[in-house]
C-alpha cells in the first residue's frame, strides 16, 4: 500500500526532530548560528529544504530546542547528586566532571551553543532557558557553600561561582579531544586548581 503524503508518523517525527536538533547543534557550534542556513540544516539531515518545517517553525525554534535540551540533560544529572549523601568535595568533583563531560565529550554540542549563541535567543525562549539555568546554578551554589563550610574551599569569596564557570567554560575554546589529557584528567586538574589543594587520596 502506498504511504500517504503529509506529516510523518509520531515515532518517525520524534526521531527526525531529534536528528535535526543534534545536527543543527553541530553546525551552530562549528560555523555559528548566523552562518548556518536552513538549507545547511536540511542537507545535514538529508531533507528537502522545506521539509524541516514539519518539525520546527523557524531556525530560532531549533536553537531554543538545542539549548533547552542541553541544559535539561545536565540538570537532570546534577540534581540527582543532591539526593546522594557524599562529602562536599566528592560532590564538587562529580559536578565538575559532569560539567566538563557535557561541554567537551564527543557529540555534546548543546552546551557550547548555549554559551556562545545566547545573544541570538528571543525573549520568550530566553526566559524559559534562564529558569533552567537558575536551577543549574543553584546546585553549584549549594555545593560551593558546603565546601566553604567544610573548609575545602579555603579562601571563599563573593565571585567564586563566576570565576569558576569562567574557567570551566573556557575549556571549550582550547581543549582538543585525543590530545595528551583526557576529560577525566582535566576534571581532576580543574578541581585541584579551583580548590587550591592536593587531590584526595
Amino acid at each position: 500500500m502506498q504511504k500517504k503524503r503529509g506529516r510523518p508518523a509520531q515515532n518517525e517525527a520524534e526521531g527526525r526532530r531529534q536528528e535535526i536538533i543534534e545536527k543543527s547543534a553541530f553546525l551552530f557550534k562549528t560555523q555559528g548560528y548566523d552562518n548556518t542556513s536552513v538549507r545547511d540544516i536540511a542537507a545535514a539531515v538529508g531533507m528537502q529544504s522545506g521539509s524541516w518545517c514539519y518539525y520546527f517553525k523557524t531556525k530560532h525554534d531549533i536553537l531554543a530546542a538545542i539549548m533547552e535540551q542541553g541544559i535539561a540533560r545536565s540538570l537532570e544529572q546534577i540534581e540527582q547528586l543532591t539526593q546522594d549523601s557524599m562529602p562536599p568535595r566528592r560532590r564538587f568533583e562529580r559536578l565538575v566532571d559532569i560539567h566538563l563531560q557535557t561541554l567537551l565529550a564527543p557529540e555534546h554540542d548543546f552546551i557550547p551553543v548555549l554559551l556562545y549563541e545566547w545573544r541570538a535567543l528571543e525573549p520568550d525562549a530566553r526566559a524559559r532557558i534562564v529558569r533552567l539555568k537558575d536551577r543549574y546554578e543553584k546546585v553549584w551554589e549549594d555545593a560551593i557553600k558546603a565546601l566553604q563550610t567544610s573548609g575545602d574551599w579555603s579562601q571563599p569569596g563573593k565571585l567564586d561561582r563566576l570565576f569558576m564557570f569562567g574557567a570551566l567554560n573556557w575549556t571549550a575554546q582550547w581543549y582538543r579531544r585525543g590530545g595528551s589529557i583526557s576529560i577525566q584528567e582535566l576534571s581532576a586538574q580543574a578541581v585541584r586548581f579551583l580548590l587550591r589543594t592536593s587531590p584526595e587520596k
